[in-house]
């Protein structure tokens, strides 16, 4: 028996590495250290409410349990698929309009079901469910990039400024006009300091891969264009 527990715990360790090190590879906030104690974690408190209680436990519930040969095995580990949802929630986090963690969250909650699956002595769905959550969290990412491009994740709110010459500011503002259909904001103004200057201000949504690098490169062949920033706009 001692010999077949330290295979299930060391199968969870092993399996919880195996996730975490994708997690790791990918700079997620839950990495290795977390998913294989998540994992070590779920398997020991699985084998706890299997074999723990009715051994070393006092009361008449062993006798009972014991005498009838009934014994509640999933009352410790039941738990864990509840108390997993702490660590995972506080793993989501929200900036701006976006919520980030998700994913790391459901990584989570993965990782504590093949714990409790290695803690049961069930290697062939522990290794099964490690293996697809791998290809899956692998595989579903970049068939996102690369594919889903117009997918709404791909989507980025940005916040332009630009400083062109004021002769040239209404071709600048109807270029944006015309060609960027998912302004949010735009404004236009006089600089001050500098009559011959003018500030257009932009708020926008834009789909695809690296879209300030795009949008650098398209405001480099823009005539007029003194100087122009452009980050993520957090509301």
């Amino acid at each position: 028996m001692f010999l077949d527990i330290v295979i299930r715990v060391l199968s969870a360790l092993l399996l919880g590495f195996a996730i975490g090190l994708e997690r790791e590879m990918t700079n997620k906030y839950a990495g290795l250290r977390t998913n294989i104690l998540v994992c070590l974690g779920a398997c020991i408190f699985t084998i706890i409410s299997i074999y723990g209680f009715p051994t070393f436990a006092d009361g008449d519930n062993v006798i009972v349990a014991q005498a009838t040969g009934v014994r509640d095995t999933a009352r410790i580990a039941a738990q864990v698929v509840t108390g997993i949802g702490f660590i995972g929630g506080g793993t989501v986090l929200r900036h701006g309009a976006t919520v980030f963690g998700l994913t790391t969250a459901a990584t989570l909650w993965i990782a504590a079901s093949i714990g409790m699956a290695c803690g049961a002595g069930m290697y062939v769905v522990a290794i099964l469910g490690t293996i697809l959550s791998i290809i899956t969290l692998v595989s579903v990412r970049v068939f996102e990039k690369n594919v889903l491009v117009s997918s709404t994740k791909n989507t980025k709110r940005l916040k332009v400024n630009i400083s062109c010459l004021s002769e040239k500011s209404d071709d600048i503002y109807n270029y944006l006009v015309e060609h960027y259909t998912h302004l949010r904001e735009i404004s236009k103004k006089l600089n001050k300091q500098d009559e011959n200057l003018t500030k257009i201000n932009v708020i926008l949504d834009v789909v695809g891969k690296k879209p300030i690098q795009t949008m650098y490169k398209t405001f480099q062949k823009i005539d007029g264009i003194e100087s122009i920033s452009i980050q993520e706009f957090v509301d």
